[in-house]
């Protein structure tokens, strides 16, 4: 049966329109966003056979282009459309950043931060720049290291962050393992950084650490 044989109310895009896009399950969504199905399948039962290929919405949205594209329905269209997607909802949340204050934000920081580096299969090491007024100035990635660590160095972060007038700073790295709990190794680094950046007076406000599921930040266990 092709979705418009269903009843309005049970229809993806209808349901978004009249209960709002929270009242839609991932297989509805993702239905809205193939627009058809295949022969024998409508856009749900699709949706819902790639959710189940592919062990979830996550893991769907993050496959590489071959195994996206190996899947029957997708193509190099979908994929890009994907891409697409994916990066106007990270720069839709880089564009609230620009207007406020990241301080009092700290979950859009947080919601921001992981889905620019959650998704990685190596460690990269990245900062916010803020002004004195800790408005953001600039998202940049640093160093890139290798799946289980990253070379940091405090002179080039202090570098930048006087290049761009920053006067406090909000660090970032995340763990490809996907373990979000900080490292020795971890702590020490933002010791060092925070010692090499206070002597040019940028503070530095956080230092969050993205897992899999998990975002840990060093300001609220008290280490900043």
């Amino acid at each position: 049966m092709s979705i418009r044989d269903w009843p309005e109310g049970e229809r993806p895009r209808e349901k978004l329109l009249a209960l709002g896009v929270e009242a839609l399950s991932d297989a509805e969504l993702l239905a809205i966003f193939l627009r058809v199905g295949v022969e024998g399948r409508s856009a749900v039962d699709l949706a819902r056979d790639l959710l189940s290929a592919f062990g979830g919405l996550r893991q769907l949205l993050e496959a590489d282009q071959a195994r996206f594209c190996a899947e029957r329905g997708m193509g190099m269209a979908k994929y890009v459309q994907l891409k697409a997607t994916l990066e106007l909802s990270r720069r839709h949340l880089a564009s609230q950043l620009d207007r406020g204050d990241a301080l009092t934000s700290p979950s859009l920081v947080r919601a921001y931060l992981a889905a620019r580096l959650r998704h990685l299969g190596h460690e990269e090491f990245a900062a916010l720049f803020l002004d004195s007024q800790h408005r953001v100035i600039r998202y940049e990635s640093l160093f890139r290291g290798t799946l289980d660590s990253a070379s940091v160095y405090p002179r080039e972060v202090a570098r930048r962050a006087l290049e761009l007038g920053a006067g406090a700073i909000i660090l970032a790295h995340n763990h490809p393992s996907g373990v979000a709990e900080p490292s020795d190794a971890d702590r020490r680094i933002t010791e060092r950084l925070r010692e090499a950046l206070g002597l040019f007076e940028v503070r530095v406000l956080d230092h969050f650490v993205v897992g899999d599921g998990e975002v840990v930040s060093f300001a609220e266990r008290g280490w900043l």
